[in-house]
């Protein structure tokens, strides 16, 4: 019972609707309706520009973190499993809330932000390696959506190379965990993988630092 309440608790968490919150309070607009239509962090700074595109980007990084974190804490003495299993449970919870919040119609965004902060909270070192892997991928191409996919499908191939954990259970849960968000992540983008096949995404050129490294 304690642990069905801690995962609606992290899926609650997971569902505040940063971009859609942020937009209108301070813009007057629903990102829903503007650019992609996504409520996530990369349409946030499309549409209402980068200070507030790096807030939602914060935001919605601490929700994954807080609840991988926090919400296992409340009564983890009365925990069915290990406290790092948990974790692991309430920190998906929150990406789906962040895909599917209940706030907004079940309309969120795509989850990768979330993801990576949950992320850094249970596998801090294959999310440090992926973070790299979306650093440069950005840096090459300009495409956020490029560098989100080869990112999320980096940590469950680093993960498999992690000694197995002690607990006999968070180890093969963070597997399954990592492969399963990749697969999400990977659906979520469907669209944007289209667009890049056809070579119709929108690049954001201010973040494909090589171009501007080699008119230099």
């Amino acid at each position: 019972m304690i642990l069905a309440l801690d995962l609606v608790f992290a899926y609650l968490i997971g569902g505040f609707p940063s971009s859609v919150v942020l937009g209108k309070t301070l813009r007057g607009v629903d990102v829903r309706l503007e650019g992609s239509g996504n409520a996530g962090a990369t349409n946030a700074w499309r549409v209402l520009g980068w200070r507030i595109g790096v807030v939602v980007l914060v935001l919605d990084t601490a929700k994954g973190a807080l609840a991988a974190t926090l919400v296992p804490r409340i009564a983890s003495s009365d925990l069915p499993i290990s406290f790092a299993a948990a974790s692991i449970l309430c920190g998906l919870a929150a990406v789906l809330g962040h895909v599917f919040p209940i706030y907004i119609g079940f309309r969120g965004g795509k989850g990768v932000a979330t993801a990576a902060g949950m992320l850094v909270a249970v596998a801090p070192i294959p999310v440090a390696i992926a973070l790299g892997v979306f650093v440069l991928s950005i840096i090459a191409s300009g495409w956020v959506s490029l560098g989100s996919l080869l990112a999320a499908w980096a940590v469950p191939l680093v993960a498999a190379f992690l000694p197995p954990s002690r607990d006999g259970l968070s180890y093969p849960l963070l597997l399954a965990l990592t492969i399963g968000l990749a697969v999400l992540i990977t659906v979520t983008h469907r669209a944007n993988l289209r667009r890049l096949l056809r070579g119709e995404e929108a690049r954001i050129r201010s973040l494909q630092v090589w171009r501007t490294l080699r008119r230099r």
